[in-house]
């Protein structure tokens, strides 16, 4: 009798879209950073192959992604490949053909990057315009490519000046659409203790006192395009904290629901509930954390529950679950 029960969840789940949110990698998510579970670091090395758009600027991502590593080998990067290209200046849509004929070519790939170099700072309204809607015709195109915007980096006008405007331009726009963005200038733009700095450079001044103040947190490199190695370091982990996030984890998920202890909740919990419920247990007990509907038990009530918060937009398990 439980396949059918079986069927109709198997229906639910394909048939259901999966909502999506704005994902924003800016300075707030680096101290997170530390807290990223070693089954997803695992996963994103395995599961992405990143096709990635960019100049020197934008290397300070690939300096700052090789910085981590350095500091702890777990984190292996995925496979990316790198274009010397970025988003030109205003109106400039170049990138866009070379994209399509890398994506047409490499079905593999599924994820593409695309940095800025100095475009963003004299660009017009229009011109991020066409920039945002070039990306929404590539995420039509490619369904299955998870595609990443990005800010430019900042260039010392502070919140009077052309950049400030652009800027908030696209993070305004990638939070009204659920987009992922990479803000590089807001990363810029603040120390580890949350001072800000609206009239920085790219170069990082605020780097060189932080540094001498706190030098067991400044790890060396081999360069730091334009900048100096702990403003890459920062984007290392900024980076890292996004891949997390857009493969489901989330530093703020309690217990509650994380039947499978993976330190995420997904359809993977549904799935670790049902073959715990209807198959005599499979795996260890899920114990209170199973509880995502609060009864006191844990049975379909909870599985029930998890696809509803999973796939369509419902209320997060019931908290505390573990009394």
């Amino acid at each position: 009798m439980y396949w059918i029960f079986y069927v109709i969840l198997a229906l639910l789940v394909l048939s259901t879209p999966v909502l999506s949110a704005a994902i924003t990698a800016d300075h707030s998510t680096v101290t997170d950073f530390a807290t990223i579970p070693p089954s997803i670091i695992d996963a994103i090395a395995a599961d992405y192959h990143i096709y990635y758009v960019h100049t020197s600027h934008g290397s300070q991502i690939i300096s700052g992604i090789s910085m981590v590593e350095s500091e702890d080998a777990a984190y292996d990067p995925p496979y990316y490949y790198e274009v010397s290209d970025d988003l030109g200046h205003n109106g400039d849509t170049s990138w866009v053909p070379n994209t399509r004929t890398y994506l047409n070519a490499h079905p593999e790939c599924d994820m593409a990057m695309f940095s800025w170099c100095g475009g963003c700072s004299d660009n017009t309204e229009e011109g991020i315009n066409i920039y945002l809607n070039k990306m929404e015709e590539l995420e039509a195109d490619y369904p299955k490519v998870t595609f990443i915007y990005m800010t430019g980096h900042l260039d010392g006008t502070g919140v009077a000046g052309n950049l400030y405007l652009r800027n908030n331009q696209i993070r305004d726009y990638c939070m009204a659409n659920d987009k992922i963005l990479f803000d590089f200038a807001d990363i810029e733009s603040y120390d580890p203790e949350g001072v800000y700095y609206p009239d920085e450079t790219d170069y990082c001044n605020w780097c060189t006192a932080w540094c001498a103040a706190h030098p067991a947190d400044c790890p060396a490199c081999g360069g730091c395009a334009h900048s100096q190695c702990f403003n890459c370091f920062q984007k290392g982990k900024a980076w890292w904290w996004m891949m997390a996030t857009i493969s489901g984890w989330s530093p703020s998920v309690s217990e509650c629901g994380d039947a499978n202890s993976d330190g995420t909740l997904n359809v993977g919990d549904a799935t670790y509930l049902i073959g715990y419920v209807f198959k005599g247990g499979i795996g260890p007990s899920p114990l209170c954390r199973g509880d995502a509907n609060g009864d006191g038990s844990i049975n379909i009530g909870d599985v029930v529950y998890l696809i509803n918060y999973v796939f369509k937009n419902g209320d997060p398990p019931i908290e505390p679950c573990c009394l």
